[in-house]
C-alpha cells in the first residue's frame, strides 16, 4: 500500500517533468543541409568544427545541385541550400523558398582537367581548339550532366567557347554529379574528365593536366541561403558559420575561394 508521503513525493515528480522542456527527454535535431557533391570534403570537415565547438549536430546531403533543387521544391526537410552555380539558387528562391536576407555567394572555384591513372603525357595548353577529341580517340570523357548539373554546364560551356565542343560531345560520358565524373576517371573507366580543381585535389587517383581558363565559362560561384521552411534555430549561426575565418580555412584548404566576407576581420 503506498503511504501519503510517496503519493505526494510521486505527484511532485510528475509536476517537475511537466513542467521539464521538451528537449529534456529529445535530442535537438540536427540540422539538415543540402549541398553540392563537390563541396563534400570541405564542408565535412567545417561540419564536425561546427559541432564539436557548439555541440549542435549537422547532417548534409550531397548530390548535383538540380536534384537537390527539385527535392526541395517537392517539399524534402532541409534547412540550408548550398548550390554549385546561380541559375539553381535562382530556381529556388523564385519559387519563394529562401529565407529573405540569408543568400550570400559563399565560395567560387575552378574548372580543370584531369586524366585517368596511368597518364604518362604532357601537360595541355587548353586554349581556342586544343584537340581534346583526337586526345580521347575512342574513349569517353567524363563529365557532370551537361544539361542540368552545374559543373557539366560549365563544362560545355568552356568547351563551346573554345570551340571542340562538337568534337567531344559524341564521345561523352555523363554522370548524375561532378563527384560520379570524377570516379569514372580515377578508376580508369574513361581516360580524361572535366571537374572542379577541389575535385581533383580530393581524389589523388587523377592527374591535373590543364586548366580552363576563367572566361572560357560563366563564373563557377556557389550562392547558399537557409530555406524558408525551415525553423532551426541554429540555421542561419551556420551559414554566417561557413563564411567566418575558421570554416574559411577548412575551404581553402580543398581549394575553394572564400566570397563570402568574414564580418569578424
Amino acid at each position: 500500500m503506498i503511504s501519503r508521503f510517496s503519493r505526494l513525493a510521486l505527484a511532485f515528480a510528475v509536476l517537475a517533468a511537466a513542467l521539464l522542456p521538451s528537449s529534456a527527454f529529445s535530442e535537438e535535431k540536427p540540422l539538415v543541409i543540402f549541398a553540392a557533391a563537390s563541396l563534400k570534403n570541405a564542408l565535412d570537415h567545417a561540419a564536425t568544427d561546427w559541432t564539436k565547438a557548439t555541440g549542435h549536430q549537422v547532417s548534409v546531403s550531397y548530390a548535383g545541385s538540380s536534384a537537390l533543387a527539385k527535392q526541395i521544391d517537392q517539399g524534402a526537410p532541409a534547412d540550408i541550400f548550398i548550390s554549385a552555380d546561380i541559375p539553381w539558387m535562382d530556381d529556388v528562391d523564385g519559387k519563394g523558398l529562401v529565407a529573405k536576407g540569408t543568400r550570400l555567394n559563399l565560395l567560387g572555384n575552378r574548372l580543370v582537367l584531369v586524366a585517368a591513372p596511368g597518364y604518362d603525357g604532357k601537360p595541355v595548353d587548353i586554349t581556342q581548339g586544343f584537340p581534346l577529341g583526337r586526345m580521347l580517340g575512342d574513349g569517353r570523357l567524363a563529365m557532370a550532366d551537361v544539361e542540368a548539373v552545374p559543373a557539366g554546364r560549365y563544362g560545355k560551356a568552356a568547351l563551346t567557347s573554345l570551340g571542340v565542343w562538337a568534337d567531344v560531345e559524341p564521345k561523352l560520358a555523363q554522370a548524375e554529379n561532378v563527384r560520379a565524373a570524377l570516379a569514372l576517371v580515377a578508376r580508369g573507366e574513361a581516360p580524361f574528365g572535366i571537374v572542379y580543381a577541389t575535385d581533383a585535389r580530393a581524389e589523388p587517383e587523377v592527374k591535373v593536366i590543364g586548366a580552363f581558363p576563367a572566361g572560357s565559362h560563366p563564373a563557377i560561384i556557389y550562392p547558399a541561403a537557409v530555406l524558408s521552411s525551415s525553423s532551426h534555430e541554429q540555421a542561419r549561426a551556420f551559414l554566417d558559420y561557413l563564411g567566418g575565418g575558421e570554416a574559411r580555412t577548412r575551404f581553402e584548404d580543398e581549394g575553394f575561394t572564400v566570397l563570402a566576407k568574414d564580418e569578424a576581420s
